[in-house]
């Protein structure tokens, strides 16, 4: 298996920062767009635990936007042959003192990056 093939790499960098920019401007659409809508979807946020996409997606449509100071650190991406990807980046935002960090898995289906399944945590300090 090749791991970080140049243009996967940059393939899911830009998928990525895609949905980054998503989030920072509460696309809800565009959001629930990156993630897969399957019942196998998992997203574990900070103070909640969402399983399947409709839930991922109902949850988007209630949850409060992200602040927009929102800053990543240490993004890191490792591809692992042409159609799976880790993302994991640590965050920082104005509305919270503490630290968060992130990690999505991504992978090509139909053509197409989607995250399968994601985690969200803020740091205890």
């Amino acid at each position: 298996m090749q791991i970080n093939l140049p243009d996967v790499v940059e393939e899911v960098r830009t998928a990525f920062h895609d949905y980054e920019d998503a989030l920072l401007r509460n696309d809800i659409a565009a959001l629930d767009r990156w993630f897969w809508y399957s019942p196998q979807t998992v997203r574990y946020g900070v103070a909640e635990n969402l399983l399947g996409g409709e839930a991922i997606r109902q949850y988007r449509q209630a949850c409060a936007p992200v602040h927009p100071s929102r800053l990543l650190q240490r993004t890191v991406i490792t591809t692992f042959g042409r159609d799976y990807a880790v993302v994991s980046t640590e965050f920082t935002a104005d509305d919270s003192a503490r630290p968060g960090r992130q990690m999505q898995t991504w992978v090509r289906l139909e053509n197409e990056w989607r995250v399968v399944a994601a985690h969200v945590s803020l740091i205890q300090q």
